[in-house]
């Protein structure tokens, strides 16, 4: 029997959910209404894959993985949202989810993305993937760039996020509320952004993160 615990503050998704997935006849899932009865459960009883919503008062989905994972939890996390994740996909990832699935998918895919997820293995949207490419940027050598590095720069789309957001003018803090972090890791990255870029101040790295073509002006 597969056994699922699903996490949602809106009872009424949550039932709605319950009633699709166990028209299977191998699976049953157990709600729970909070992230906090969730960790409660997880205490007393394990299941075969868990499903947790994005956006949850007093803790997100991501927090609540993180919280399952240092807990010692195994269990595949599947992320189960009507939220576009390609924002926090590589946080989600980093924080020990295993998938992504849409709480508009048919159920046909909600089931399948729930058995890959117990075989180890992701679905990810097609949507999602061509995202990801797009927000890859790369800035290979420009001759004619004052004090550009002899190595190619990679910037990852989480660091194009970052240097969005602080050519904006936004704190460390706000950032960090932004993309659920702690301003401490929020720090780390910027100064990792500094290195790649070769730069001291934030000012500095918006200026060559425009430049390079990493950030635009009329980037949202």
């Amino acid at each position: 029997m597969v056994s699922i615990l699903l996490v949602d503050d809106h009872p009424a998704i949550g039932e709605g959910s319950k009633l699709i997935i166990e028209r299977e006849s191998d699976m049953v899932v157990t709600i729970a209404d909070s992230p906090g009865k969730a960790l409660e459960i997880l205490q007393e009883q394990s299941f075969s894959i868990l499903l947790f919503d994005l956006r949850m008062k007093g803790m997100n989905g991501i927090e609540l993985t993180k919280h399952v994972r240092s807990a010692g939890h195994t269990s595949p996390v599947l992320i189960y949202t009507g939220h576009d994740v390609g924002p926090y996909f590589n946080t989600l990832v980093e924080a020990g989810a295993s998938g992504f699935i849409s709480k508009t998918a048919p159920r046909e895919e909600l089931i399948e993305a729930i058995r890959y997820g117990m075989k180890g293995k992701a679905i990810v949207p097609v949507s999602l993937l061509e995202q990801l490419r797009k927000n890859e940027v790369r800035v290979e050598e420009i001759p004619e760039l004052e004090q550009l590095p002899e190595r190619e720069v990679s910037v990852t789309p989480k660091e194009q996020e970052i240097l969005k957001e602080v050519a904006k003018g936004k704190s460390n803090k706000e950032i960090a509320r932004i993309y659920f972090k702690s301003p401490r890791t929020i720090e780390y990255n910027l100064t990792e952004i500094f290195k790649k870029l070769q730069v001291k101040t934030r000012a500095e790295a918006v200026l060559k993160s425009k430049q390079w073509g990493i950030i635009t002006d009329d980037m949202d």
